[in-house]
């Protein structure tokens, strides 16, 4: 259940947050419920000092809690047991959502500092909830006769237990304590893990004083270059590239300084891999405390232990789909090396192509093959554009409009905060926040989460705070902010999570928006990305930011016709982290290996094309071992994406603003969260389950014959 299986992270501040130590638990905002609009987080009034000793109460609070329901002389019931479980934890519940939600969007030197106390608290506090034996008797009890209870109870009951199995219930004393302590351990590992990360990405930069190697590159990441370098000091005639993407993703895309790419390539793929900020020594002890925890519960390996109670439910299963998509995107890279390596001979400067040319020539063959450029191409999506183009699909299709809350409590002077009501009724819906550009104090992605949750249950409801965090190119002096389309998909990715979270209609917190399983999280992100390209949305939203000019037929056609292009890359970069992830979750050491060479192994035998990586390795990959969130896990992504296109694949027979088949997909997938079984839901929704086939279509692949696995093509 939500409120006692605690997600971990790293430690953040928001920067309008008072550096004052205060412990004066009187007006410590998080001990009572906000006097806010929604319940809003009273950012303003919340400080350094109110954190842990809000963590104590909070954990207090719950501890009582759960000693009542224990102690209720009454037989296990759902209401008296689960549900009372459910509600449990207010306090607590406040305070980590603040200190999760925060923690990665504005780190701060005194929040790291806390955070090595607020972490492990958190995850001992779990492990102590979860190894209650006197609380797991009364769900042991409730899941042996949960035949008469209805189907989103019964299922909670059946993942609650099964919750209390995997975090240790079974366990004899001393191996519970074992385990709470490689729980401990993993705490601290992850928050280590993330701290050298972020330090390494902001402490790498690249300064260029020769205007002359600026060329190629478009404008407005040459303005955002100079900004950087005038922030830090180094006056006019000087320009700073980091390793964030909006200025390494241009750089990589568009410099025609070889050198220069090859420098801010070389960067990214070996950030966090040396020096003070090595994480590869992290990675090991990471590793091999994950192969005791899964060793202590019963399991072969972690990865059999995270696919144990997902859609997958075997890593053999996801490495199954995984090479289904990899090979046919192999086969591409093939192709799309060809025709940038044809380009590169017809210039005449003895380049073979490399990694860090590989999305400068890709950028070539766009332009060759479809005459189209990326940075004409951004002119149309301006960050409010492409706002304006995400409420106005949620309101074609679902019903809800999106207004500004100008006085609303925020985090940070950049977040713009909205009430949510539909648009028939005027029902509050839920209070939705956006955070979209990088900074350093910032970690690299873009994410979804919730300051406050939501149930349904009669007329007693609770409606969710969502927010969407992203590290889009600022706006420069000139212009405003100018998206990319890769930008701009990821806009609408991140939003379709926040309509998972703020149109939920589950009856339990546990089960509400995001809590799904994690192989099936992505769905509702993914298919919203299909509307993004679409001629019919373009046409609202894609305007010129100076002469306000609908994006033209003519660029629509390119956009549409070049929609598959570089897509072997993409592919088969995503394929091939999730299948290294995958590998690293097989594994069982007992000391160190060498992290490198075991990527390196992993590429030999899967065939990895020469021309590319990863798109990440271990020492970066946050997703793998910042945390346990996507550990074995990184697959989702594609098995999810197996599901979104052939989900889309209706919307495009039937409209792609078809209010029927919107409130199918409304009804079934996005209200219900995890009440019901995920492929029942999607069932439900399309009409029958679906195979990879939609996926490749819509990735312009073409499926490839199984065959030996262990090839060295490419290579």
């Amino acid at each position: 259940m939500k409120p006692i299986i605690v997600a971990l992270g790293a430690a953040a501040l928001l920067a309008s947050c008072s550096s004052k130590t205060n412990t004066d638990m009187s007006d410590n905002p998080f001990l009572s419920a906000y006097d806010t609009p929604y319940q809003i987080p009273p950012f303003d009034k919340i400080e350094y000092g109110h954190y842990l000793p809000a963590l104590e109460a909070g954990m207090a609070q719950q501890k009582a809690q759960i000693d009542s329901i224990v102690n209720n002389p009454e037989e296990a019931t759902f209401e008296n047991t689960i549900a009372a479980l459910d509600h449990s934890g207010e306090i607590l519940e406040r305070v980590s959502a603040v200190f999760f939600a925060l923690d990665e969007s504005n780190s701060s030197d005194e929040m790291v500092e806390i955070g090595e106390k607020f972490y492990p608290a958190m995850s001992q506090f779990s492990d102590e909830m979860m190894m209650n034996d006197k609380l797991f008797a009364r769900v042991k009890h409730i899941y042996e006769n949960r035949e008469g209870l209805d189907a989103d109870q019964k299922l909670a009951v059946e993942k609650l237990y099964k919750n209390f199995v995997r975090n240790g219930a079974l366990l004899d004393e001393a191996k519970k304590e074992e385990l709470k302590a490689v729980n401990t351990e993993l705490a601290n590992l992850y928050l280590t893990f993330n701290k050298n990360l972020l330090n390494a990405t902001n402490s790498f930069s690249v300064v260029i004083e020769d205007s002359a190697r600026l060329a190629g590159l478009p404008q407005s990441s040459i303005a955002v270059a100079a900004e950087e370098a005038a922030n830090r000091g180094l006056g006019e005639g000087k320009w700073v590239f980091t390793l964030h993407a909006p200025s390494r993703l241009p750089l990589l895309q568009f410099a025609d300084d070889r050198d220069l790419r090859r420098e801010i390539y070389q960067g990214y793929t070996t950030q966090a891999s040396s020096g003070e900020n090595n994480n590869q020594p992290v990675i090991n002890k990471i590793l091999q405390a994950r192969a005791r925890k899964a060793q202590l519960l019963g399991f072969n390996d972690y990865g059999s232990y995270m696919t144990d109670n997902v859609m997958a439910k075997t890593t053999e299963a996801a490495e199954n789909l995984l090479m289904q998509i990899w090979r046919p995107a192999v086969a591409k890279v093939k192709e799309e090396v060809a025709e940038m390596q044809a380009i590169a001979d017809a210039e005449g400067n003895g380049v073979t192509i490399e990694p860090w040319d590989y999305y400068y020539y890709a950028e070539k063959v766009r332009k060759k093959k479809y005459d189209l450029d990326e940075n004409e191409v951004r002119q149309y999506f301006a960050v409010d554009s492409v706002r304006k183009g995400i409420f106005t699909m949620a309101e074609r299709l679902y019903g809800v409009k999106f207004t500004e809350m100008p006085n609303a409590p925020k985090y940070y002077p950049e977040v713009i905060v909205y009430d949510v009501t539909d648009v028939n009724s005027g029902e509050h819906v839920a209070v939705f926040m956006t955070d979209y550009f990088a900074r350093p104090s910032k970690r690299q992605g873009a994410w979804m989460s919730e300051f406050k949750g939501s149930w349904q249950e009669g007329d007693s409801s609770s409606r969710p705070i969502i927010y969407n965090v992203g590290n889009f190119s600022r706006p420069t002096a000139e212009t405003p902010a100018l998206l990319t389309l890769d930008e701009v998909e990821t806009m609408f990715h991140e939003f379709g999570h926040g309509l998972h979270g703020m149109l939920s209609r589950a009856r339990l917190k546990s089960q509400a928006g995001t809590n799904v399983d994690r192989d099936f999280v992505e769905l509702p992100s993914q298919i919203h990305e299909h509307w993004a390209m679409e001629p019919e949305l373009l046409k609202v939203y894609a305007h010129h930011w100076k002469t306000g000019e609908v994006i033209p037929d003519a660029l629509i056609a390119k956009l549409q016709a070049s929609s598959t292009h570089n897509q072997g890359f993409a592919t088969a970069e995503l394929a091939g982290a999730s299948l290294l992830d995958l590998q690293f979750g097989k594994l069982k050491p007992e000391g160190d290996i060498d992290i490198v060479a075991f990527e390196n192994q992993v590429s030999e035998k899967l065939g990895m094309p020469k021309e590319l990586t990863y798109r990440y390795r271990a020492p970066y990959f946050k997703h793998v071992f910042g945390s346990d969130g996507y550990a074995s896990g990184y697959y989702t992504y594609l098995w999810a994406e197996v599901l979104d296109a052939d989900g889309f694949e209706l919307f495009k027979e039937k409209g792609i603003f078809d209010p029927e088949t919107a409130k199918a997909f409304k009804e079934n997938v996005l209200e219900k969260g995890g009440s019901e079984d995920p492929m029942a839901l999607y069932v439900k929704f399309r009409g029958h389950e679906p195979s990879v086939d939609a996926l490749l279509r819509n990735r312009g692949l073409k499926p490839v014959p199984n065959v030996d696995t262990n090839s060295k093509s490419g290579k």
